[in-house]
Order: structure tokens, then sequence, then C-alpha cells
């Protein structure tokens, strides 16, 4: 998984590939010439390297927006450090349902992410391998998990694998920002945001950053 830093002083990274596939989408999709050079080079998408984390944060984000996601995602962190120096498996393991629900997250929500800590706790996933396992197998092998569905998958595909062409068609904000982008507004079909993305690729994960920038400037992080 070759990356590079996003800075000097910090722990995030960017993808190799960044510079590559924007300069080749500003070429091929007129809409995103004009889009892609209103963010700096400093939002690139990023990752903090931990495929738990990662998950988790996904699962807290499903169907609610990026605000209230960070929202209760801070709420986690203050819990989990109540009683452990760092979030993982085992932090959240260590925690009492009721302090996840106090947290802000549902009664789902709490189940499909003490399950997942089960997961890395019991050697159930082929963590070591991700690197050379395909799309679809990384999906096939995460929606296995309770609570995880494509759309988690795909942002861990995006976010952690860091992987170039992926396309999260079941996401609001891709399909908002393609529909404000590509058709005024105007409601748009899967298949139509999907063939809006075969001009994208193979790059279809950058475009769907810049997507996401035009509705939001603020960045996704997971």
């Amino acid at each position: 998984m070759a990356k590079k830093p996003a800075s000097a002083d910090s722990d995030l990274s960017a993808p190799h590939y960044w510079d590559e596939a924007c300069a080749a989408l500003m070429k091929q999709d007129r809409i995103l010439r004009k889009i892609i050079p209103k963010y700096p080079q400093a939002e690139f998408l990023t990752t903090r390297g931990d495929a738990f984390q990662t998950l988790a944060r996904a699962i807290v984000g499903q169907q609610i927006s990026v605000k209230a996601a960070q929202s209760v995602w801070d709420r986690v962190i203050a819990a989990v450090k109540t009683k452990s120096r760092r979030f993982n498996p085992q932090a959240i393991l260590k925690l009492e349902s009721s302090e996840l629900r106090e947290a802000g997250l549902s009664l789902r929500k709490v189940e499909y992410i003490q399950d997942l800590a089960n997961h890395f706790e019991n050697g159930g996933l082929h963590c070591a391998k991700w690197d050379q396992l395909s799309d679809d197998t990384v999906i096939a092998e995460l929606t296995a998990i309770r609570g995880i569905g494509r759309w988690t998958a795909e942002m861990f595909l995006i976010f952690y694998l860091m992987r170039p062409n992926v396309l999260p068609l079941d996401d609001i904000g891709l399909i908002k920002g393609i529909s404000l982008a590509y058709f005024s507004g105007e409601p748009v079909s899967r298949s139509e945001a999907k063939e809006v993305a075969a001009n994208w690729e193979p790059w279809r994960t950058v475009a769907t950053w810049y997507m996401w920038r035009s509705i939001d400037p603020i960045p996704v992080e997971y």
C-alpha cells in the first residue's frame, strides 16, 4: 500500500496516485476540470492506517450526516479514554453497552461495533492479506460481519486500503454531488450516476472525493 505523507508534522498519509488521478480527471471530465482546482492539495484523501478504527467510524457514520457522525465519534472516543489509552478492539470490549449508548450510538450500532471488535480480537479477518485481495473479495469478507454492508466496506476500501477506483453508489453525498454538478439538482438514479462515473475510470475514488467536497468543504475522515 504505497503512500506518501500528507505533511511533515502529521500522522496522516495520502495516496501516491493523487496527482496523476487529478490530472487525468481534469482532462477527461469538464465538470471536474472546474471542481478540482477549487480545493487545496492539503485536502487529499487521508488515512490514519488503522483498520479497526476505519470500520468503527464507518459504522458510526451509517445513515447520519458527517457533522452528526463526528459528534458521536468524539463522544465514543471520550468514553474509551475513561478506561483505555488507545482506541482498539480491546478498549471497545471493556466498555458496557450502556456507556456506548450514552455516547450517542443506537442499540444496533453498539451491537455492530462490539461484534466488529470481537472479529478483530478472535482473528476472524484476513487483515494481513487485505493488500493482496481484490476489491470484491474484501467487500465479501467484510459484509459477512454483522452490521457491515456494502457502503461500509466501500468506505474501508477508500479510507484504509485507499483503492483508487471505488464507486460507492449507495452514498448519499456522492449522489447529491452528481445531481448538483451534472443534472442541475434534478434527482439522479443509480444507473445515471454510474453512467457519469464511467468517465472517471480508473480514478472513481478521487472523483467521488471531489463530489463530496463540492457539497461539503469539511473533508470526510474515517
